[in-house]
């Protein structure tokens, strides 16, 4: 039992000892025995038969969206690297009150053990969701993220194209949002990203030349956005001031309409709507229609 512990001068708890016992009882396999870095809890990285494994009772539904999304990833990468916090209310039986998608998917995935860090003390489980404070990736931080990955790629595999991470990138559009969040950290990204979600591809360049390329269209996307500055502005005169002002205008001006199958490309796109912005008639407008709009699609 000692072998197992991070210190080994240190015996572990009693507590810590006996759920080692019951996890290889169970079926399971102890890998070791730690004390966490902050209070010096013992605590234990092992291994569960994953059908001894259930969510806590009382923890949100599932998103089964995110559950196959993950599910997708894991595929992908061939590999489980996060471990689920897992405690015991009894013998045979195993919570976790934290990973409950990862559980969902490698059980889709016909995996027969779950690698967890089991807590010895139950009333843990009722504490744990108080740790979930992690705020998810909004639409700046999201496309910083990727274009600094680009980046990096770029002069490391500079023979790769976008297609080859397009995995890692996820979306086409968050490499062009990037390259605009860096010059301006309060572009207005969230009023432009369902244009430019319709019209962005990866590219077949190499990353270098790409990069070259995301350049020319994150200009002619700030190009854009001057010519929307300037038409929010003469709506501000008028006395229109309104959150959804930006998604508005550009609901009305963009050359791309629902029923279109096929789309117009990323540069006559953008020109298009430069143009439509340019010759954009404000007096035509009034708070009323904005706010009604506002209640159909929130703000970005």
């Amino acid at each position: 039992m000692g072998a197992w512990a991070t210190y080994p001068d240190r015996e572990p708890s009693r507590a810590a000892r006996a759920l080692a016992e019951q996890i290889e009882r169970d079926g399971g396999r102890v890998l070791g025995l730690f004390q966490d870095p902050v209070g010096d809890h013992w605590q234990l990285f092992c291994l569960l038969p994953i059908d001894r494994v259930e969510p806590t009772p009382f923890q949100r539904d599932l998103s089964p969206t995110h559950a196959k999304r993950l599910q997708e990833v894991i595929r992908k990468l061939d590999r489980f690297v996060d471990p689920v916090v897992v405690t015991s209310p009894r013998p045979g039986v195993y919570w976790t009150p934290n990973g409950r998608h990862r559980l969902t998917a490698l059980a889709r995935l016909r995996a027969k053990m779950v690698p967890a860090i089991a807590i010895p003390e139950p009333e843990v489980a009722f504490q744990i969701l108080a740790l979930n404070t992690e705020k998810a990736h909004n639409l700046k931080e999201k496309a910083l993220e990727v274009i600094r990955m680009y980046r990096a790629l770029a002069a490391e595999e500079p023979r790769s194209t976008e297609d080859d991470y397009a995995f890692q990138f996820e979306s086409a559009h968050f490499i062009t949002l990037g390259l605009l969040y860096e010059e301006n950290k309060r572009f207005a990204g969230g009023a432009f990203a369902p244009i430019l979600r319709r019209v962005d591809r990866f590219l077949k360049l190499t990353l270098p030349r790409g990069l070259e390329e995301r350049e020319a269209r994150a200009a002619l996307v700030r190009g854009a956005d001057e010519a929307l500055t300037e038409v929010v502005a003469r709506l501000r005169k008028r006395g229109i001031r309104h959150p959804y002002v930006k998604n508005f205008v550009l609901a009305r001006a963009t050359p791309l309409t629902r029923a279109r199958k096929t789309l117009p490309s990323f540069e006559v796109t953008f020109r298009r709507l430069t143009e439509n912005l340019e010759a954009f008639d404000v007096a035509a407008i009034r708070y009323e229609d904005v706010a009604r709009s506002a209640l159909v699609v929130p703000p970005a």
